[in-house]
């Protein structure tokens, strides 16, 4: 009889404990975090003021992220003009960011070219053929590489400001053209934006590189770690990689699609939100302390470039590029809370 009790004692000890958990459970359920309430004009600025906040005086860039994105491309002849008037800016000075990486690109779209021991990465091609001649050619020329070492074009999104030059440097230089899988579908089918202003996208060969996330691109004493990170377009490569500046190595992400002009798509979005998180685990585990982009108004490279020069003339001091790996982390955030600013303006259309 005692053992008899002694189980009734504990079956209803265990009964007890279970319908606590669950009571527990059902009050977690009816307290829902802010980033799972319904979508609303609260939701929308809570995320902005958010943003604004982490953004503190030194990321303001990244807030234009942040105001409404249309919900549709606009019209063709609209578009056509736009981008032009954006590639008839006078370009700035190519310019040496470190030791082994320097600026090649426009005013408005940036390319990179990363020096190794065995040859040149380009991290993207412009818009056109004259803009690879002039900016690209023209520009590591002026800075003492030589066009003939470019061994690989690695295209960050199928869009043609970052792939409009790069089959003519692929056909002049022998150079492996580098895009996600998804993107090279993307621009083998039907382009998101198709415009006479864009030079054609390359045509995948036997030589180009189909890349998946994660893999790594070596080319002599350079290693480039690919990473897919979804949004901008499906298939958008950010790669991380080592730079030097006086003597002293940092690592370095470029973020590869930053602006939300797919239009009306959730599911983008939370791809997009997606990446800037898991993008910031990546930031924090390898301490990547330089964030660049394809964009000089993201990144402020020029306004960077410009100090560097002057430091030149003046005195060695620190690298302006070296933002700290917080700062880089920080940036990531904004960038995903303004995209979940815009994805409740959507669901909420």
């Amino acid at each position: 009889m005692a053992f008899l009790r002694e189980n009734s004692r504990t079956l209803l000890l265990l009964k007890t404990t279970a319908l606590a958990a669950v009571a527990a459970f059902i009050q977690g359920c009816a307290q829902t975090p802010a980033q799972q309430q319904a979508p609303s004009e609260a939701t929308v600025a809570a995320h902005v003021a958010a943003a604004t906040r982490t953004a503190g005086t030194d990321l303001t860039p990244f807030l234009s992220l942040c105001k409404p994105a249309p919900a549709a491309q606009p019209p063709q002849a609209e578009l056509d003009k736009g981008l032009k008037a954006l590639i008839d800016k006078p370009a700035p000075p190519p310019g040496k960011a470190f030791d082994n990486l320097y600026f090649v690109g426009a005013d408005w779209v940036s390319a990179w070219a990363i020096k190794t021991s065995d040859g040149i990465i380009l991290i993207d091609a412009l818009n056109n053929q004259m803009e690879a001649a002039a900016l690209i050619e023209g520009g590591m020329r002026r800075l003492g590489l030589d066009p003939a070492q470019i061994k690989y074009v690695v295209v960050t999104h199928g869009h043609g400001d970052h792939y409009g030059g790069a089959p003519y440097l692929a056909q002049k230089y022998r150079a492996r053209v580098v895009m996600s899988e998804a993107d090279w579908t993307m621009t083998e089918t039907k382009l998101e934006f198709a415009t006479p202003v864009w030079g054609a996208p390359p045509k995948r060969g036997p030589g180009d590189v189909s890349a998946k996330d994660g893999d790594r691109l070596t080319l002599g004493d350079t290693t480039l770690t690919l990473y897919i990170t979804p949004g901008h377009t499906m298939g958008t490569i950010s790669p991380v990689f080592d730079v030097s500046a006086n003597g002293r190595k940092h690592r370095a992400m470029l973020w590869g699609g930053t602006a939300f002009n797919f239009g009306k798509n959730l599911p983008r979005l939370e791809s997009y939100i997606g990446a800037t998180r898991r993008m910031d685990t990546v930031v924090k585990a390898q301490n990547v302390d330089v964030l660049l982009s394809n964009h000089s108004a993201m990144d402020s490279s020029q306004t960077r470039l410009a100090a560097l020069r002057q430091q030149k003339q003046l005195a060695n001091g620190a690298n302006p590029f070296v933002i700290g790996t917080p700062a880089v982390s920080r940036a990531l955030n904004v960038m995903g809370e303004c995209a979940q600013a815009q994805r409740d303006r959507f669901a909420m259309q």
